[in-house]
């Protein structure tokens, strides 16, 4: 008679699950913060270089472009030789980006720092999902992906006040090179805990067939991930680009005022995020938490492009909408990581969030023409319907991810 034992893998500490989370979260925020490079100067370019909204909204979709491109290409290379070397590579390519905006004399140069921010651009989102589907215990995904949106939307909402406040107390040349030097000090943060951040390679077993890499294309739920993305980035763009443009026209409050409105909309997701990793990790629907979040949050945005409100309702709703739009961000995470087939993590995640680049690279060039031609209300409005077609993509989503399970 022979006799085994059975060991059960013992729990991963808490410690070691919430650093990977928090080296992944800085990650995140600086590739967010690198989204306003250039959208918070747009005053001052447009008034220094002589530029029109729609030149703008060009320099946004080269970023995006650039990144979705870039983006779509950079998930095989994650899975291929990890994600660690990608993410040195796209922080030094924003610390380069930064010291070139610093010394741009024109729209020339204000176009190779967008191109050159959107590469960086390209490898956060594979890179990041990549190290913490990998590295981080399953059942405290649902919170690292909170964390992961909520130190995105920290990275929006530090922006502003960056810019605002060293642009104003020395000069926005200024307030570049000290971004750049940020961008350095948290490359050489996460060079020095680099253990905590490799990642294995995609191998093919040798007793089992070889499957093509983009086989994964084949599957629709992937392409309606894309295309939630893509629809739900369209509206996001609106309010970073344009909403504090918007609510000087509308209701003539100072850039000061629109600037902090952009940050609250910011800080609002934030929170929102953070409420919504509780939800996605206690819910078996994501696709409808995320249809609900985004339904809410559209409906908000309408209201403020009507201008049936005042200006302080206007600038309260707005940020808001923030809030229903955060609560979403973890479920929407845990709906395209339960569509995504097994080894394909750096792929899908690379194709699907290249989506988000689309929409970013898009909605500029469409709403900018909406606001040269001063339809301010019409925009947020635009964006809100834009919104609501994002939530028939979730529920798409849910509905094919179950099929196929």
């Amino acid at each position: 008679m022979s006799t085994s034992t059975h060991t059960l893998p013992l729990p991963v500490p808490l410690q070691q699950d919430a650093s990977i989370i928090g080296l992944v979260g800085l990650a995140h925020a600086a590739s967010h913060f690198g989204h306003l490079l250039l959208p918070l100067l747009f005053p001052v370019f447009m008034t220094e270089f002589g530029l029109s909204y729609s030149q703008l909204g060009l320099l946004m979709s080269t970023f995006f472009v650039v990144s979705g491109v870039g983006q779509a290409s950079a998930g095989f290379l994650v899975d291929k030789v990890g994600a660690r070397p990608m993410l040195f590579a796209a922080l030094g390519l924003l610390v380069l980006a930064c010291l070139v905006a610093s010394r741009v004399t024109g729209y020339s140069g204000l176009m190779a720092v967008a191109a050159m921010a959107g590469l960086a651009n390209a490898t956060f989102h594979p890179v990041d999902f990549t190290i913490l589907n990998q590295r981080v215990s399953a059942p405290r995904l649902g919170y690292a992906f909170s964390a992961h949106g909520l130190t995105g939307n920290l990275g929006w909402a530090l922006a502003p006040v960056f810019f605002a406040t060293l642009s104003s107390l020395y000069s926005w040349r200024t307030a570049y090179l000290a971004a750049a030097g940020m961008y350095l000090a948290i490359m050489l943060l996460l060079l020095f805990n680099r253990s905590k951040l490799s990642t294995q390679t995609v191998v093919q077993p040798a007793n089992t067939p070889a499957e093509h890499s983009l086989a994964f294309m084949k599957l629709p739920v992937v392409w309606w991930c894309f295309a939630f993305f893509l629809l739900s980035t369209m509206t996001l763009a609106v309010v970073q680009n344009f909403s504090v443009s918007i609510l000087k026209a509308m209701h003539g409050i100072s850039f000061e005022a629109a600037t902090f409105t952009l940050t609250a909309y910011m800080l609002c997701g934030a929170v929102g995020m953070f409420v919504g990793g509780f939800v996605a990790a206690n819910s078996n629907h994501t696709d409808r938490v995320v249809a609900l979040a985004m339904t809410v949050a559209a409906l908000l945005l309408g209201l403020c492009g009507t201008g049936l409100f005042d200006a302080t309702l206007t600038m309260v709703v707005l940020a808001a909408t923030g809030f229903a739009v955060g609560i979403g961000g973890p479920s929407r995470d845990m709906m395209i990581k339960n569509a995504t087939p097994r080894g394909a993590t750096g792929r899908v995640y690379g194709l699907v969030y290249s989506g988000l680049d689309t929409g970013f690279a898009i909605s500029p060039l469409v709403f900018g023409a909406f606001m040269d031609r001063g339809w301010y209300g019409a925009t947020l409005m635009g964006a809100a319907a834009v919104l609501l077609l994002s939530v028939v993509a979730a529920l798409g989503v849910g509905q094919r991810t179950a099929v196929r399970v």
